[in-house]
């Protein structure tokens, strides 16, 4: 009878991006603040040897001191617009093109052209999330300027009304291209070094495939990748919060930046704000799941059960 080989009903894909974008939002609340000291260490010391914080925890401090509980969760309006842009049109794009380069018979992509797929998704999302990006840095860079210099956006869509505005329409894609390298490095490394840390643990004969082979491969992957996308992650940083010096805009390109850190603050200096951008990726990754499993169980039991 076909009521037997009928398939078991799943939500429609709008549901499943929507779902993916409220989940990634759901957990930036929780990792907020470490995208804020990330930051915050990222511009920490521009053009100069002094750096205004020693460690992620003194700038946690120093940030608690001056700006209170509310200035740890500055530009969270900007966070959550950009995991809504971001992760629902990444998810959406790699949906569609993991489809369309699924054969007839139903044989899913292999690895390289899941990779493939993976890095354009991420391009195309990150993209599209810039201008909430551009937003975000400069959001949370505020409270570090004397208050006569500081840009004072209330909340997401004031700053990119103001920049519009301001600086002109083009201005909310500005670092667009490091933003999409992030994404297509993030994307590639962790898919890469994901498989790897998990084969690498399993050949060790201590672990088993389970959740805490998962959860250890993950750390491993997510290491490899902070230290894989972190310089260009700066680039990103500094080109998003600059300002124009005599009409001239501070650097030029991604690379200009890359350069005059080197020069003027150190080799490593790209690597600044590694522990909280490695920190906020696990949880970030831990929570999007968590919150996304609660939600298609919540769907399945009350609109999918009928």
């Amino acid at each position: 009878m076909a009521a037997g080989t009928r398939k078991p009903k799943t939500s429609p894909k709008s549901v499943k991006f929507l779902f993916g974008g409220l989940a990634g939002m759901a957990a930036t609340v929780f990792v907020q603040p470490l995208d804020l000291v990330k930051n915050r260490m990222q511009l920490s010391g521009e053009g100069a040897k002094t750096k205004e914080y020693k460690t992620s925890f003194h700038a946690v401090g120093s940030i608690l001191r001056k700006e209170g509980v509310r200035g740890i969760y500055t530009g969270l309006s900007a966070g959550l617009l950009r995991q809504a842009t971001y992760t629902t049109t990444r998810l959406g794009i790699y949906t569609i093109l993991f489809e369309k380069l699924t054969s007839s018979d139903g044989t899913p992509p292999n690895f390289f052209m899941k990779a493939v797929i993976g890095m354009t998704a991420g391009a195309i999302g990150a993209f599209v999330g810039t201008p909430a990006e551009v937003a975000l840095i400069r959001m949370t860079a505020d409270g570090r300027l004397p208050p006569d210099q500081r840009r004072g956006y209330t909340n997401v869509f004031n700053a990119l009304l103001r920049i519009t505005r301001e600086e002109g329409v083009p201005t909310l894609w500005r670092g667009c291209v490091p933003t999409m390298a992030r994404a297509v490095v993030v994307n590639a490394a962790q898919l890469a070094s994901y498989s790897q840390s998990k084969q690498f643990l399993l050949d060790s004969g201590y672990f088993r495939d389970n959740i805490l082979c998962h959860f250890c491969a993950s750390m491993i992957s997510g290491l490899v990748t902070t230290a894989a996308s972190m310089p260009v992650d700066i680039a990103k940083t500094r080109i998003q919060n600059m300002r124009m010096i005599d009409g001239k805009p501070e650097y030029r390109n991604g690379l200009d930046v890359l350069v005059k850190v080197i020069r003027y603050e150190g080799f490593f200096s790209l690597w600044k704000g590694f522990t909280p951008y490695y920190a906020r990726l696990g949880p970030h990754t831990v929570l999007t799941f968590i919150f996304l499993e609660q939600m298609n169980k919540f769907y399945k039991q009350f609109f999918l059960s009928a």
